[in-house]
């Protein structure tokens, strides 16, 4: 992976879901010589929104991440990581100016991010330590939909909690593909998990069953993230 002509560490390539899609696993642990990198890289108003940031890490953490997914966009581009032209769409959602052909989502946790681009579409991701504590129960009761919650109700403590937030990356995934974020109707996006597959039964509006396709993406086991596809009609 390069930024302009300079190969850096830290951004590794996934296995592709489907064709024309691609994925990429990012460390965007502050590392000093990879800040000075980024930071170069940032648009005017990117470096206005870091220096906003009141805790240090929290900046670092935006850069890294920021300029791993410019520099994601850049190779797929075949352009300069630092000419990158990066444009709020639809509801804020982040888009490529002149490059409507080419859509990108990401997704981070703590010191980890993962980045997914499609031509074939609108793409959504999300990621999760399978550790985090969590309410299920209110998570279940607010965001699932009473097959879930039934299939949840099933399991011992542990693997309900791991269980729901598999389910949340795929509403999220998918909430982030439309633009709709947490106004999407989380309560009424039905999914079904079988081993490592990942279904959408039913729900309303765009989030129609044909029209998406989810995966889970081969990250490392501490974590669960899934990629939305969504081919609109």
């Amino acid at each position: 992976m390069a930024s302009g002509n300079a190969a850096l560490p830290g951004i590794e390539a996934l296995p592709s879901p489907e064709s024309g899609t691609q994925l990429w696993w990012c460390d965007i642990a502050p590392d000093r010589n990879r800040l000075e990198v980024f930071e170069r890289l940032l648009s005017h108003a990117e470096s206005a929104r870091a220096a906003r940031f009141g805790d240090r890490r929290l900046r670092d953490r935006y850069v890294m991440g920021r300029g791993s997914l410019r520099t994601i966009l850049a190779s797929a581009l075949g352009c300069d990581a630092a000419s990158v032209e990066i444009e709020r769409g639809h509801r804020g959602r982040p888009q490529l100016t002149g490059a409507p052909a080419l859509d990108f989502n990401i997704s981070h946790t703590a010191g980890v991010a993962i980045v997914g681009i499609t031509r074939t579409g609108r793409i959504g991701v999300d990621v999760e330590r399978l550790d985090r504590s969590i309410s299920v129960a209110g998570i279940a009761r607010k965001f699932m939909t009473s097959n879930e919650r039934e299939t949840i109700a099933g399991l011992d403590a542990d693997n309900g909690r791991r269980h729901l937030l598999i389910l949340w990356t795929c509403k999220e995934a998918m909430s982030k593909a439309t633009g709709d974020a947490l106004t999407a109707p989380f309560g009424q996006i039905d999914i079904a998990l079988d081993d490592e597959r990942r279904r959408l039964l039913a729900g309303p509006g765009v989030y129609r069953a044909n029209d998406w396709s989810l995966h889970a993406a081969a990250v490392p086991e501490d974590y669960a993230a899934t990629v939305a596809l969504w081919r609109r009609r």
